[in-house]
């Protein structure tokens, strides 16, 4: 299947491969309802778009058909798979690291300023998650609201070059027919990227306070020097292996790499964050 979308079937296939992501069954007339559902009342695809569209898919390895069900192949899952993280932005490796970089910072400079500030520990409760809290919102408002207007601007780009791209089609009732169900899937994915941007405030957030708030309450609730040992050791393995482990696999760079640059990132972020706080 090609990346570009050059004619009606092309993006009839797209909303097939959406519709039976995830391992999905469904039958022909499933599908075409799932298609009208897209089109609304303004632009009519007929059974034979759809048959025409199935049968290249069935073609290039995409799709099966078994007892009049179609679902996708391993090849298909891939590509459906690709197609949603780019259309639907439901990929989490931003907000799952930014939350556990965030809160990972946020925990060690609360211990560090603790420890040099020798604070209390009603003070040092009440300013470790005060402080924890505020990176949480923090990171929340900022995917949320960040997140939209990016992802929004990014598929309004990703409309317009796919709609250049079926211009070129001869035929004035097909193209005007491919442009208008092009327009009526993405105003589907307008509302699907709200609710993906909702989800990964929502894990940002909580991966930020849970990262942070684990090595606080392992310091907070033992003594000294176990607390300090503990605390920074449920750190080390947040950051040096389970966030390591998981940027290289998501963005396919070798480990040590990833494992130099998260550390030099989390170095320089605490230090400049106690220089700011004047403990040091």
């Amino acid at each position: 299947m090609s990346f570009e979308i050059q004619e009606l079937p092309d993006v009839i296939r797209v909303i097939v491969l959406l519709s039976l992501s995830n391992g999905i069954k469904l039958q022909k007339n499933v599908l075409k309802k799932r298609v009208d559902k897209i089109c609304g009342e303004r632009v009519y695809i007929e059974m034979n778009d759809i048959e025409e569209a199935l049968r290249e898919m069935i073609s290039e390895g995409l799709i099966i058909e078994k007892d009049g069900t179609f679902q996708l192949t391993e090849q298909g899952l891939k590509l459906s798979k690709e197609w949603a993280s780019l259309l639907l932005k439901k990929e989490p490796i931003i907000e799952v690291v930014a939350g556990l970089v965030d809160g990972s910072v946020t925990s060690l400079v609360v211990i560090l300023s603790e420890v040099l500030a020798g604070l209390s520990t009603t003070m040092a409760t009440f300013a470790a998650f005060l402080t924890l809290t505020a990176v949480a919102i923090t990171n929340f408002s900022s995917f949320l609201l960040g997140g939209i207007t990016e992802d929004l601007a990014d598929i309004m780009t990703l409309q317009t070059l796919m709609g250049y791209s079926l211009s070129d089609i001869p035929d004035k009732k097909e193209r005007d027919k491919s442009l208008l169900l092009l327009k009526h899937l993405f105003i589907l994915l307008h509302r699907e990227i709200n609710k993906s941007n909702i989800y990964a405030a929502i894990i940002c957030g909580t991966t930020t306070f849970l990262a942070g708030s684990i090595p606080i309450i392992a310091y907070l609730a033992l003594a000294r020097p176990f607390n300090i040992i503990l605390s920074l050791s449920i750190v080390g393995v947040v950051v040096g292996i389970f966030l390591v482990r998981y940027r290289s696999k998501r963005t396919r760079v070798h480990w040590k790499i990833t494992l130099f640059e998260t550390l030099a990132i989390v170095v320089i972020a605490v230090l400049a964050s106690l220089l700011l706080g004047g403990t040091v």
